[in-house]
């Protein structure tokens, strides 16, 4: 089975997904150090107590998420939860690898690159919105609110939540994974007819209706179970490890 230096393998993802062009709400790259090298990884969306203790029994030397750990403004004690999780990664010498917005950024591998790929959007150079995160474009063959929240809930495997008329024209479309509804302004601003995101709050019914514009949840963690996959798979072309992706599910 090959290896690779855990050093080396962290200076190529940094490099891969030019992660010091960021400022993050978290340390992206290496988060927890574990053995000094390696030859299998087990991916996922979020560095849960559930994935942890599946990278347990496969045996990987490292578990590549991400959603990681250490977010701005949370409680920095290792106690409870935080300490339980980081005790089952040191106990077997697992590195955990975390990539935040530089995976939702990144051109092909990103989340917002692959949601385009499973939803079969076709993008436009144009972007928008902070950090240029929001990404615009259309849907072949799809015109409508509803046309769109028909092929986002088959590629998804998930019924979304729609706010707006099925009805109204989807012509131009704005798409930003996770926790995005923030960015609705932006992508008003950016002419969108829909914006496809994971989540959704309050204030956002208001501003899809007043705007006139479709808003659609599809799912945090459903939005986002793609860029790690990638990632992954283009680790294990230029390395030669094993690299298995796990899907825990989250209905959020």
């Amino acid at each position: 089975m090959k290896s690779i230096a855990t050093r080396e393998l962290c200076a190529w993802l940094d490099t891969k997904l030019n992660v010091s062009s960021f400022s993050d709400y978290c340390p992206n790259g290496l988060q927890v150090e574990g053995a000094a090298s390696i030859s299998h990884i087990v991916t996922g969306v979020t560095a849960s107590q559930a994935l942890i203790n599946v990278a347990i029994e496969r045996g990987a030397d490292a578990l590549l998420v991400h959603h990681g750990w250490f977010w701005k403004g949370e409680d920095t004690r290792i106690t409870g939860i935080r300490k339980t999780r980081l005790a089952s990664l040191m106990s077997k010498n697992i590195n955990l690898l975390a990539f935040h917005l530089p995976l939702d950024a990144h051109p092909e591998l990103g989340n917002n690159a692959q949601l385009a790929r499973v939803l079969k959007l076709t993008p436009t150079p144009a972007t928008a919105g902070p950090g240029n995160l929001i990404w615009l474009g259309q849907m072949h063959g799809s015109t409508t609110l509803g046309e769109v929240a028909a092929n986002v809930e088959r590629a998804l495997g998930r019924t979304p939540q729609i706010i707006g008329d099925p009805d109204m024209p989807a012509h131009r479309l704005a798409w930003c994974t996770g926790a995005a509804q923030s960015m609705m302004t932006h992508a008003i601003d950016a002419g969108a007819q829909v914006f496809i995101t994971g989540e959704i709050s309050e204030p956002t019914v208001h501003l899809a209706r007043e705007a006139g514009v479709g808003f659609i949840s599809a799912g945090h963690h459903a939005t986002e179970r793609y860029g790690v996959q990638a990632l992954g798979a283009a680790i294990e072309k230029e390395f030669g490890v094993r690299v298995d992706f796990v899907d825990i599910d989250n209905p959020v």
